[in-house]
């Protein structure tokens, strides 16, 4: 089975399907990651996926009205949320000064997932707007086609600070790397995250029994331990 999974979910969907796996040890799942809205102009063209979590659930609604899902397999699986992070090789303090931290000389560039195509670079860009400081920072704003790509670019000190996933900021893997800031929820829209199965899946029983998980306690706690919430 074939999942064309957001960015956001790279760590997390991982320890999702070693988990599924051990209950359901027939099927091989193999996601794929990226961008939600490029993901979705495939699937409108039909892309050879079975299950599409996106990090935005407007875009499983589209596939909906265009008829492209199995009906009534559509759902919201969990809400992302943001933060500021910057690799402990940076001299920028994210957690004790927030957002203004945005502002200091050290700061030459902010990596922001692309608004053009990723929930979460929309979710970024409202926040800067939102919290009064866009203007004085739109131009240190470097872009990556995900918020994989994003937090890479922190991590590896091409930007000094990331407004990344915190799924990515609490994965293991990121695990004494950095430090991070929570930007306030009321600060960008909630990034409510959904799915639906494709009408083209080979396997509809095993994406209904993905799905199934995902929404059941067991997966849903696995999402909570990468900072999604209900």
């Amino acid at each position: 089975m074939r999942i064309a999974a957001a960015a956001d979910l790279r760590y997390a969907l991982d320890d999702l399907v070693k988990t599924f796996h051990q209950q359901h040890g027939q099927v091989r799942i193999e996601p794929a990651y990226g961008s939600s809205g490029m993901f979705y102009e495939q699937l409108t063209n039909h892309a050879p996926f079975d299950l599409f979590l996106s990090a935005d659930v407007q875009y499983p609604r589209k596939l909906a009205e265009q008829g492209l899902i199995l009906p009534g397999s559509e759902f919201s699986y969990a809400d992302g949320r943001i933060v500021l992070w910057a690799s402990k090789a940076s001299s920028v303090d994210v957690e004790r000064l927030g957002v203004d931290a945005l502002r200091r000389p050290a700061v030459r560039h902010i990596a922001i997932a692309n608004p053009a195509h990723a929930p979460y670079g929309r979710a970024a860009e409202a926040a800067l707007r939102s919290l009064g400081i866009y203007d004085a920072v739109k131009d240190k704003l470097v872009m990556g086609e995900n918020i994989s790509q994003t937090f890479q670019m922190a991590q590896s000190g091409a930007a000094e600070v990331g407004i990344v996933a915190l799924s990515l900021a609490m994965a293991p893997a990121a695990s004494g790397q950095g430090h991070y800031w929570e930007v306030p929820l009321d600060a960008y829209p909630r990034i409510q995250q959904g799915g639906a199965i494709l009408r083209w899946t080979r396997n509809p029983e095993a994406a209904r029994a993905f799905r199934a998980f995902l929404l059941a306690p067991e997966g849903r706690a696995i999402l909570k331990r990468y900072g999604f919430s209900d």
